[in-house]
């Protein structure tokens, strides 16, 4: 198991149907372009919060992976 940002972004998505991929896509762009680690993080409560009511699963590698996936 490869955790750099791209294979994240890659295991996230393919769980994520077509209809709600591109929006889904853009929410974790938040994330790995934020410009320093207390916005990412922040990005990523928000994609969370967003997103698991929908796919419940679909975060938790990245809260999980945090450490080793952070590009800050």
């Amino acid at each position: 198991y490869q955790r750099c940002i791209v294979h994240q972004v890659r295991n996230t998505l393919k769980y994520v149907p077509d209809k709600d991929r591109k929006a889904f896509a853009a929410d974790l762009k938040t994330i790995y372009q934020a410009s320093d680690e207390k916005k990412a993080l922040d990005a990523l409560d928000r994609v969370t919060e967003k997103w698991t009511p929908k796919y419940p699963n679909s975060m938790k590698r990245w809260k999980d992976n945090w450490d080793a996936i952070s590009p800050i």
